[in-house]
């Protein structure tokens, strides 16, 4: 895998786009549940440790589409949150998703707008258990900018001293960024592999 023809070829500008429609969508929308945040932001660590990407235009990009997609979810949940409860399970949708985000929500009250950044599947689904519970916008900004702002840093961070350790065997460099990769859709192709099994089982019970 090229990662760098492939970066060349697409255009920095369509990366740093896509970079910012990934953390939005995980953030703030409901089919964005099941994309590779972490280890996506991980994996940019490293590249930016090599000069592909530039590290102050990843963290601005990254920070913004965090934020916004949680407020997005707030709204969501404010206005029609409620109605999600009472909607049936579909491919990528599962009422379960929000129970465990409820629970989640219950157990660490308002930070779990900063916790809940740094949990799978939950991220998405607490903003918008935070705006059906009516949790003052207020409130939320301040938890949603200070967990948004730390997840993108840490990660991103980690990948980038990592990348720059590697960086003295180039050999060992490409190997982490393509388990990165691989590891990056894992969780997305389990879900869906998942979901379409169940499906038939439910079908015909």
């Amino acid at each position: 895998m090229d990662l760098t023809g492939f970066i060349s070829h697409a255009g920095l500008w369509l990366g740093y786009l896509l970079i910012f429609g990934i953390i939005f969508a995980e953030s703030g929308l409901l089919i964005g549940f099941f994309l590779p945040g972490d280890s996506l932001l991980f994996g940019l660590g490293l590249l930016t440790s090599q000069g592909h990407f530039s590290l102050p235009i990843v963290i601005i990009l990254g920070c913004l589409g965090a934020i916004t997609g949680d407020s997005v979810g707030y709204a969501f949940g404010r206005r029609i949150g409620p109605s999600l409860l009472h909607q049936p399970d579909t491919l990528l949708f599962k009422k379960k998703y929000i129970h465990q985000a409820q629970e989640f929500y219950e157990k660490h009250g308002k930070s779990t707008i900063i916790i809940a950044r740094f949990s799978p599947v939950v991220r998405t689904f607490a903003p918008i258990i935070a705006g059906i519970a009516g949790m003052p916008y207020k409130t939320f900004r301040t938890y949603n900018i200070i967990g948004g702002t730390a997840w993108i840093i840490t990660f991103t961070f980690l990948g980038y001293f990592l990348g720059a350790v590697l960086s003295r065997t180039s050999h060992y460099l490409e190997v982490a960024i393509l388990v990165i990769t691989v590891l990056s859709f894992t969780p997305s192709l389990m879900h869906l592999k998942s979901a379409t099994k169940k499906k038939p089982v439910e079908a015909g019970s």
